[in-house]
């Protein structure tokens, strides 16, 4: 073990707390994964047209833009403990719910319901925290890598199991881990590293150490009150950044099984080809999350991918050779996949107390209304007669924008960038 407490403590933060929270995190975004997937019979059976299920499909997102700020400050009250339980049950509840919708209207209200950045921060130190992010936020890729193919195996196998749908048993099949899961983590989970028995008195001192040194240095560098950090310049511009780089990630989530099945594929192979950007995605988030950690670089790191990822999105989505659109897609996977982490480092090295949960917050409410208008953007202009691919490139714009603000902002940011 490391003579270092603080090098060990953080080696235990991060085996002892990232598995349970990817799995949570895995989970959740299984959902986006599955509705995607759902979309392939679903539509067709509750009548839902593009613009519909764009609609519908993007619609839990505006949940978050007016749930976010303050369900991260009742979390930064009653602990993560608690609070990521409730959450993770209600989902689970809630996704029973959507195997029984019965149209658009209803698909939309069981869609329509919502900090664990902001539990990061009170556990990890500034240095090392873009390749933790990083390796937590892989459940996101992987949960496509694995629940692309299952999704389809589902849809092809469990058709008319119960006399129940194949898209019906995607969403009651994910609500039972989420449930399981989410009664774990009130006993998984801890609220202060006092709390946390696995680690030492000296570790334990040393991380509350750390991080309270942490938050004085913000303090002394620049005091954000919570109402400065709702309105700063520099938050609305992050959280702008964030916005551009989620409607690129939801629009390609949610609309790529519809694009690789129009390769010509089965519903199970359509399912494991669109598993490859994701998988893609994975390993370059986890390289460039620990290169960013070792450069201790932030704005580039974020900027650069945001920019490929664009570009490679609209080129894919105008190539009509399958192998060619499916390695151009894989580009604009890893870009979006490799810029996520890097850039919830930049928030987090800002702002301190109440005003960290609320900014973070802020920006991930903000940047979830992309979530929403990318997949709905994506189904009106396929309403209006683009192709698949051409609806969800016009969708590249919004990450290149990502881009130019990330350097734009870095300007000003760049000593807090490099915490």
């Amino acid at each position: 073990m490391s003579s270092d407490p603080l090098l060990s403590a953080t080696h235990k933060v991060r085996r002892h707390l990232l598995p349970f929270l990817m799995a949570c995190y895995f989970v959740a975004y299984l959902d986006r994964v599955n509705v995607g997937f759902a979309a392939l019979t679903m539509n067709a059976d509750l009548g839902l047209g593009p613009e519909a299920f764009g609609f519908t499909a993007g619609i839990f997102f505006l949940g978050y833009c007016l749930f976010e700020v303050p369900s991260n400050l009742i979390l930064a009250k009653v602990g993560a403990r608690r609070w990521i339980a409730r959450i993770m049950v209600t989902w689970g509840l809630v996704s029973i719910a959507m195997a029984f919708v019965t149209g658009a209207t209803s698909l939309a209200v069981a869609r329509f319901f919502p900090g664990l950045i902001y539990y990061f921060r009170q556990w990890v130190p500034a240095p090392a925290r873009a390749g933790t992010i990083a390796t937590f936020m892989m459940a996101v890729p992987v949960s496509a890598v694995v629940g692309a193919p299952l999704s389809g195996l589902i849809l092809d196998t469990c058709n008319g199991v119960a006399n129940l749908k194949g898209w019906q048993w995607l969403f009651i099949l994910e609500a039972l881990p989420a449930i399981a899961l989410g009664i774990a983590a009130a006993f998984v989970l801890k609220d202060s590293h006092q709390d946390a028995a696995w680690l030492t008195e000296p570790e334990q001192g040393a991380l509350s150490e750390n991080i309270a040194a942490e938050n004085a240095a913000k303090e002394n560098a620049r005091s954000y009150s919570l109402r400065e950090a709702l309105t700063s310049p520099r938050m609305l511009a992050l959280s702008l950044v964030y916005f551009g780089i989620t409607t690129g990630l939801y629009s390609l989530t949610f609309w790529l099984p519809q694009i690789v099945k129009g390769f010509g594929l089965s519903n199970t192979m359509t399912g494991l080809v669109a598993a490859v950007p994701f998988l893609s995605g994975a390993v370059v988030m986890y390289v460039w999350g620990r290169h960013s950690d070792a450069t201790r670089e932030r704005v580039w790191h974020v900027a650069l991918p945001a920019l490929m990822g664009g570009l490679a999105l609209f080129a894919g989505t105008h190539v009509t050779s399958p192998a060619p659109a499916l390695a151009l897609l894989t580009f604009a996977a890893i870009g979006i996949f490799a810029a996520l982490p890097v850039f919830w480092t930049l928030p987090a090295a800002m702002l301190s107390g109440t005003a960290a949960a609320a900014g973070i917050a802020l920006i991930n409410s903000a940047g979830n209304a992309g979530g929403f208008v990318g997949p709905y953007l994506v189904g009106w202009l396929k309403g209006q007669g683009l192709a698949d691919g051409e609806a969800t490139g016009a969708i590249a714009l919004f990450m290149i924008v990502s881009g130019v603000v990330m350097l734009a902002v870095g300007d000003g940011t760049d000593k807090g960038s490099k915490t």
